[in-house]
């Protein structure tokens, strides 16, 4: 582990090594892990590229892999015996594999007669490629019979919900994958820095996201009948809680448009399609509820969720005019003028170097009857047919045609001027030139990842 003595997830994850550690003691091959303070062993870290906190590499005599597991004890260890030993343990008696079902939280287990066949080929392939669980293989009669297994099959034993799910699909491995990425996750997953990756980077991109208050008894409240509801949509969306009491999950309420007042709450993601979000029309949460918003939004029948401020009085009043998204339409949709728009977040650090030469920009055309020079806050104006992505974005609306061009030249007095004058020419850029930044970006260090 290369980290830094000042990063939050680094002092997170430092237990979870511990007791990686610990289990890695009693298994064969031998693996050790180790830390280095990059901060003191900089030259060290610019070796091996290190470019955030904590970066994990796995050296097998003497070539570095990337680690791409999870942050978890039982992560770490699944991931190292994987990468040391072979894809799936050969199984041969009844008490072997009832051990390896009691020591993982989560096991998949082959039953192929025939360990030569396409079909356990295929599961052999998964078990190669993924590394988050692990997997185990056999051709045992009396497996076969503890487990009522009479053919080939495949069986995922975990340690919550249902605690056994036999695989129905077709011995391809995406679908073979498909099944260990939905059923390895509980029904209803809690949003932390451990599982994070696998909400994001697994197959099923619809969300349903609970906003609930451990302090405020939401869990003990609602959870249960959230759980009830998931089963019925496994395979479409993914259940997911928020503790708001966390103070890291603050942006993700801020990303939502919403404030700790409205907890306990819920909303639909769309992770595919620009980030769409969903509102329901109603802040109870009953199962019937949850129940009848999920499906609303699987038979399409939602509207998307378009965050906006409200309009400011003096929204005009100065040369460089405020949008917001109820008024973007009327103001930049305008025929008679050109209208220029910066896209800024309040937090972005090159957005912050802009403002005083964009304020003279808007200065340079108060008196021009055909330009307009606006901007908006992207964080909180969302608009259905605007998706932004980065931070500053400076679009320039044609007269006559509302032709679009995105501004990718230097941000300078002189260059956004030229841009306006040449309607749209100079300094004409690609798609989504601006400069994505997180909070941290002016920090000279590297960041937390």
């Amino acid at each position: 582990e290369f980290y830094a003595p000042w990063c939050g997830h680094c002092k997170m994850v430092a237990p979870e090594l511990v007791k990686a550690a610990e289990i890695l003691k009693s298994k064969e091959p031998t693996i050790k892990l180790a830390k280095v303070d990059a901060t003191e062993e900089s030259a060290l870290a610019e070796e091996h590229g290190v470019r955030g906190y904590p970066t994990f590499k796995f050296f097998k005599k003497g070539v570095a892999i990337p680690y791409t597991g999870g942050r978890q004890a039982d992560d770490f260890v699944n991931w190292l015996l994987k990468k040391t030993g072979s894809a799936a343990k050969e199984l041969t008696s009844v008490d072997d594999a009832k051990t390896l079902v009691e020591e993982n939280n989560v096991v998949i287990f082959g039953f192929f007669p025939d360990q030569t066949s396409a079909e356990a080929k295929a599961f052999l392939a998964v078990a190669d490629a993924v590394d988050d669980h692990p997997f185990a293989i056999t051709s045992n009669e009396d497996i076969f019979k503890e487990y009522e297994i009479s053919n080939n099959g495949i069986v995922l034993f975990k340690k919550f919900d249902d605690n056994k799910v036999v695989f129905s699909g077709e011995f391809n491995e995406d679908s073979i994958k498909k099944f260990i990425s939905t059923e390895s996750l509980p029904l209803v997953v809690e949003f932390n820095h451990e599982t994070a990756q696998k909400i994001f980077g697994g197959d099923i991109k619809n969300h349903l996201l609970l906003f609930f208050s451990r302090s405020g008894g939401h869990f003990e409240s609602y959870l249960e009948g959230a759980t009830s509801i998931a089963k019925g949509f496994r395979d479409q969306v993914l259940f997911v809680t928020i503790d708001s009491d966390v103070e890291d999950h603050q942006r993700i309420l801020e990303f939502f448009g919403m404030k700790k007042d409205e907890i306990p709450a819920m909303r639909i993601i769309r992770l595919e399609e620009n980030m769409s979000k969903y509102k329901p029309e109603s802040s109870d949460l009953s199962s019937e509820t949850i129940k009848s918003f999920v499906q609303d939004f699987i038979d399409g029948k939602l509207k998307q969720h378009l965050l906006s401020q409200d309009l400011p009085e003096d929204w005009d009043k100065n040369p460089v005019k405020i949008l917001v998204a109820s008024n973007f339409e009327e103001v930049v949709m305008d025929k008679s003028k050109h209208v220029l728009v910066e896209f800024y977040a309040p937090w972005c650090g090159h957005c912050k170097q802009l403002a005083p030469i964009y304020d003279k920009l808007g200065e340079a055309f108060e008196d021009k009857p055909d330009v307009v020079i606006a901007k908006m806050d992207a964080t909180v104006n969302e608009l259905e047919n605007e998706k932004v992505v980065s931070y500053p974005t400076i679009k320039l609306y044609l007269k006559d045609t509302k032709k679009v061009v995105q501004y990718g030249g230097e941000r300078t007095l002189e260059g956004l001027t030229k841009f306006i004058e040449t309607g749209g020419e100079y300094g004409q850029g690609p798609e989504d030139e601006g400069e994505e930044e997180d909070e941290d970006d002016e920090l000279p260090r590297k960041d937390e990842l």
